[in-house]
């Protein structure tokens, strides 16, 4: 008995094992990899940021992420994002979750996963960020995700300091390194994760009759016109059981309605059973992506009315076609089967190319792209209509002459005048300036959408007035709101086609005049004047964005937040620069002792400090930033390192050998990272070993004529002695050679040092690292307090004398005593 459960175990384990190489072998054999990249271990200090870049053609099937970090967030600590590391994913552009100070909406506490990355609408107008942790392993297919370009944003804090132009940022760096890879169907009409879903391509080649469909006073009425061609499946009326049937459609530029209907519809149970029920067939539609149960943007019983889409987006639409027991709520037909039969129509109605709107009576003006010459930063243009006259001087133009008509468009929704402009992709990461100016009261509303006509259901951003809006959304800037004047900001927008929707709210009231411009900017509102436009490349190297770095008293997306006051830039100015007076103290006590190296020292580390946090600060720079802060950094590791040799009392040239290797060895750590706490430690380190060094070199030439015995190492008893007495005399040469009170305060002062150093932070570095150099000055100048003058080290040889006379008793007394 036991042999046979045996076997049959084994046999049901082949059976596993074949199944799982069949599904491996039809699954490598329906994809291929697109691409692959890999990035090279990258560190991120605080508040700064990378961007990653992927590309998703229209057949990709999985994309499959790896990120390794030495950072792991703690879910149960999570009270504070602006010092969080994090991971933010954005569909078509980059993600910038700190636009507003609160702006955390779409942080999700928890750890990212496949099953999260399920979304239901495009985060073009939103962001998904997560925690950062060690490992992410994240593979996500074409039923989860839409094709495009999509954005990975990782980030070591958020915040308005993260522009903001520091010395030092205080807080922890991590360090990461990932690969990502794109697997594609190999048969374009495939789709699905493991690309086994056949997808049957719309096309119509010919016009299709619908009298006698039924339909002709639906939603088809009025549609059959030049505009408008209605189509039919190819292939008849098909007839499936099994699952859905997908479609796909593609929509070419900006259409004014898809309809989907069926006829000739049957549905057969072809297993009855007792459990009866109402059969529907469900239509499922989708952009860009295959429609599942939970994620559509559209749906209708298509057996009781056609599906309408009004303004679809251009591109690619997935339809699904089911058959559904709307008696079993446990899922779509389970345990049931259905054989299905229909002739699928459906029909694209098209305006002409100068109008728009439902009624197509609405006028619609393409603008043209003039690149602005006078600017030095890249893809910055404005936008004209064709027919005006393109002028780099004004971005400007009348907007009463590009009105539409209200005597022949209007109705219940306004009259509506669009514009569509075309945004390079290229250009990914700019953002779009629109800016309204009237004599009088403005009379418009303003609706923008990406790749469709907007209106008053279906738009990206809009403004109405002052407070409503889309402020509410996190890449919606809006900077003037007035009744004569409008500004404001669509952020890091994305590569394509957008239209700009005006509706009129009186169109009776044609009187006064107002000029509308619409531009491409890299930086929005010019940084506010409170600092300039950088670019920087993303991870791969490929793609151009940029963005505002800030000066020191503002931070913030456009420098537009006031971190430091007046008053304050004033306190901080007088704090960090005036405490390097604190330099005097050692460099007035290395000039009296006339130890002019040090003097020259101490006085050029405060100097080139003061110097180097006025520029900080922005009240003046006498050099460049990088020059001064080389500067300060190498000549304070140098000073701190010389304090410490300068307590050994050996010759010149040795002090100049040790001189010259430490300051080689401390301008390599002020060049390669001067900010890095370790720097702290190697510089004590390396002043201890000088200052052991300085002591070897003394002690070996104070005992060049020290001899033993020839029978000290016969004598364990009287090697014993002579060793302690010598300790005994080292320790009462140390005691003379230092006054200990000065000592210990100051260990004290570097004590105080090492706490402003770690106390420091982003608000309060003005304050800790002024006492941070008030206590490295002060512990310098007491060490060099502390050496006992010449006389006193020259009194030590004949202690040095007594020491060997007393050395040779002691041994003569242990022979002695050991003959006896």
């Amino acid at each position: 008995m036991g042999k046979w459960i045996l076997g049959q175990f084994n046999t049901f384990m082949i059976f596993l094992l074949c199944v799982y190489v069949c599904d491996s072998q039809e699954q490598s054999l329906n994809t291929y990899t697109i691409s692959t990249f890999s990035y090279a271990r990258t560190v991120l200090r605080p508040y700064d940021w990378r961007y990653i870049r992927v590309e998703l053609p229209p057949w990709f099937s999985t994309m499959s992420l790896a990120l390794e970090s030495d950072t792991d967030v703690d879910l149960r600590g999570i009270n504070n994002g602006s010092s969080l590391p994090m991971i933010c994913f954005r569909e078509g552009s980059p993600p910038i979750p700190d636009v507003y100070n609160t702006s955390l909406t779409g942080l999700v506490t928890e750890y990212i996963s496949n099953g999260s990355f399920v979304v239901s609408h495009s985060l073009q107008n939103s962001e998904k960020c997560y925690p950062m942790q060690k490992n992410i392993r994240l593979r996500v297919t074409n039923e989860q995700i839409t094709p495009g370009t999509w954005f990975f944003g990782l980030f070591n804090g958020i915040g308005p300091v993260r522009t903001q132009s520091k010395m030092i940022n205080r807080g922890s760096g991590y360090s990461f390194s990932g690969n990502i890879t794109v697997e594609g169907c190999t048969t374009p009409t495939m789709r699905g994760q493991f690309c086994n879903q056949i997808v049957n391509v719309l096309s119509c080649s010919e016009s299709y009759n619908l009298t006698g469909t039924g339909l002709e006073k639906g939603s088809f009425k009025g549609m059959n016109n030049n505009n408008a061609i209605a189509c039919r499946n190819a292939n008849g009326i098909v007839c499936h059981e099994e699952g859905p049937n997908i479609y796909s459609l593609d929509v070419m530029g900006m259409v004014k309605e898809i309809s989907v209907a069926v006829t000739n519809l049957t549905l057969n149970e072809t297993n009855p059973s007792n459990t009866t029920g109402s059969l529907s067939l469900m239509c499922y539609a989708r952009h860009g992506a295959v429609p599942l149960k939970t994620v559509y943007d559209f749906s209708i019983d298509i057996s009781k009315a056609p599906l309408v889409i009004d303004f679809p987006k251009a591109g690619r639409w997935y339809i699904t076609v089911q058959a559904v027991d709307n008696s079993n709520t446990s899922g779509m037909g389970q345990g049931r089967s259905f054989k299905t039969c229909y002739l699928l129509l459906w029909q694209v109605n098209r305006c002409p190319l100068d109008k728009g709107g439902l009624n197509c009576t609405f006028e619609t003006h393409n603008l043209q792209t003039v690149v602005r010459k006078d600017s030095s930063v890249p893809f910055e243009s404005n936008y004209m209509p064709i027919t005006q006259e393109a002028s780099t001087n004004s971005n400007e133009f009348p907007l009463e002459p590009f009105l539409s008509n209200y005597s022949t468009g209007g109705n219940d929704d306004g009259v509506w005048t669009y514009f569509l402009l075309d945004i390079p992709y290229g250009a990914t990461g700019g953002n779009i300036h629109i800016h309204l100016s009237a004599d009088s009261k403005i009379k418009y509303e303003l609706y923008a959408r990406y790749g469709g006509l907007p209106s008053l259901s279906n738009w990206d951003y809009f403004y109405t007035n002052g407070t409503s809006n889309s402020n509410g959304s996190m890449f919606f800037k809006l900077y003037d709101s007035s009744e004569e004047t409008i500004s404001f900001y669509m952020l890091y927008v994305r590569g394509g086609t957008w239209s700009l929707g005006l509706r009129q709210l009186n169109p009776a009231d044609s009187s006064g005049k107002t000029d509308i411009s619409l531009s491409l900017e890299r930086c929005p509102h010019k940084c506010s004047s409170h600092g300039t436009c950088q670019s920087s490349l993303d991870t791969s190297r490929l793609m151009l964005y940029s963005f505002c770095a800030c000066d020191r008293n503002h931070g913030g997306f456009d420098c537009s937040v006031e971190l430091v006051s007046h008053r304050g830039h004033i306190k901080q100015s007088i704090f960090l620069i005036a405490s390097n007076a604190a330099a005097v103290l050692p460099a007035y006590w290395a000039l009296r002792n006339k130890a002019f190296a040090e003097w020259v020292l101490y006085t050029s580390s405060g100097i080139s400090s003061a110097l180097y946090h006025s520029c900080d600060v922005g009240t003046w720079c006498v050099l460049s930033f990088r020059v001064l802060q080389f500067l300060d950094f190498w000549l304070s590791f140098m000073a701190v390192v010389s304090t410490f040799v300068y307590l050994a009392s050996i010759s010149e040239v040795s002090k100049r050998t040790i001189h010259t290797i430490i300051a080689i060895v401390t301008a390599l750590l002020a060049e390669t990272g001067p900010t890095r706490s370790k720097n702290i430690g190697y510089v004590i380190g390396l002043g201890t070993l000088g200052l052991l060094v300085g002591w070897a070199l003394e002690f070996f030439a104070r005992r060049r004529t020290f001899s033993l015995p020839p029978d000290f190492h016969l004598n364990l008893l009287a090697r014993w002695e002579i060793i302690k007495e010598w300790f005994r005399s080292m320790i009462k040469t140390l005691i003379k050679r230092f006054r200990w009170g000065f000592v210990i305060a100051g260990f004290a002062a570097l004590a105080m040092a090492a706490v402003s150093w770690k106390m420091e932070s982003t608000q309060s570095y003005w304050i800790w690292h002024s006492l941070w150099h008030i206590s490295i000055y002060s512990s310098s100048f007491l060490f060099l307090c502390s050496k006992a003058n010449t006389t006193t080290c020259e009194s030590e040889r004949p202690l040095d004398d007594n020491y060997e006379l007393t050395r040779q008793n002691s041994f003569n007394r242990n022979e002695q005593r050991i003959e006896r």
